[in-house]
């Protein structure tokens, strides 16, 4: 570290625990692209690319009592939230030691015990979840929060203006997340919604907060101040982080488009920008304000890389998923 660092060193280690969560979850998910592109997966996979900064600023906030719903891009929630890297390696592989026993698959990693709801394959599946994990936050009179991360094609089914409605009526410990990559799986999401999102939460009296989601920084306070206002009995925000998924819907894309393209190279090399890609933004700041040196992070980069390493090892070795999990956690009690 340099010794002209403009910051503390309480404040030097949150910041390199930030990207180090951010780096983590570029690291894997890469992984996962290659492994998914060689046919080493045994289903499809979207990832979380490019949008770090919203995830691990969000969860950076919250504790494990504390709620998440998330969705079918939800590696990146997963891990913001400290979920266990070769446990959910080991799920994707559909493997014994994965966190849903092999049985969940990529869009369902879940883990109760770090306040992980769990990912899910149905768009906007986890809206009205959150919502209900925040009622029994209130009825319990507990001092926590549900945090729903949901997309712009997710904004657009029904049961979000019911569930944002309910939050206001009832003053539900909920924040609303929506994070805007401007995409609704292969359409540009301007072609298919009008208006503004945070009108939505604005027409049931929510307050709301638009964010640079590619700021790690930004998300954090708006964060913080989300959840300060939910545990002291304010009620719900609704915060929309403006962020962009740099990969494809999943890494199949070019199977379902069939020669099809809904945006351009030009448009997505914008985002891998050193001023737009989040990872290549904070270290950019890290280094500025003395915080770490560029060999640094190098280092921490190498060992992140040697845990996903470790983590991919750690699933091609564990035993396959057991098939009959399915008469006790999928559907129980139906034993012969």
């Amino acid at each position: 570290m340099s010794q002209l660092s403009n910051v503390d060193e309480a404040k030097r280690a949150e910041w390199m625990e930030l990207y180090e969560r951010m780096l983590l979850i570029r690291r894997a998910e890469e992984r996962l692209g290659k492994e998914a592109q060689a046919g080493n997966l045994p289903g499809g996979v979207h990832l979380y690319i490019g949008q770090e900064a919203s995830g691990v600023g969000v969860c950076s906030v919250l504790e494990d009592t504390d709620f998440i719903t998330s969705t079918h891009r939800g590696h990146g929630h997963f891990l913001a939230k400290g979920g266990d890297l070769k446990a959910m390696f080991a799920e994707l592989w559909g493997k014994r030691t994965g966190i849903c026993k092999g049985m969940g698959g990529s869009m369902h990693v879940a883990d109760v015990s770090k306040g992980i709801l769990g990912a899910n394959g149905i768009v906007g599946g986890g809206i009205a979840i959150a919502a209900g994990a925040a009622m029994g936050i209130k009825v319990a009179g507990e001092k926590k929060v549900a945090v729903c991360l949901f997309g712009d094609g997710a904004a657009n089914q029904g049961v979000l203006m019911e569930s944002l409605n309910m939050s206001a009526v009832w003053s539900f410990p909920v924040i609303w997340v929506l994070e805007n990559n401007g995409l609704s799986e292969f359409t540009i999401t301007r072609k298919v919604t009008a208006g503004e999102f945070t009108d939505r939460a604005r027409a049931v009296g929510l307050p709301t907060i638009t964010v640079d989601g590619n700021d790690v920084l930004a998300v954090q306070a708006a964060m913080k101040e989300a959840v300060d206002r939910a545990k002291s009995g304010g009620g719900s925000t609704f915060i929309e982080t403006l962020t962009y998924r740099i990969r494809g819907h999943l890494e199949a894309e070019d199977a379902f488009l069939g020669g099809y393209s809904y945006r351009t190279q030009d448009e997505i090399d914008v985002w891998k920008a050193p001023d737009k890609d989040p990872i290549l933004r904070f270290a950019a700041r890290l280094i500025q304000e003395g915080a770490a040196t560029a060999e640094e992070l190098e280092e921490l980069d190498a060992q992140v890389i040697g845990q996903v390493d470790e983590a991919v090892r750690y699933a091609l070795d564990s035993e396959d998923a057991d098939p009959e999990l399915v008469f006790d956690i999928t559907f129980s009690g139906q034993r012969a």
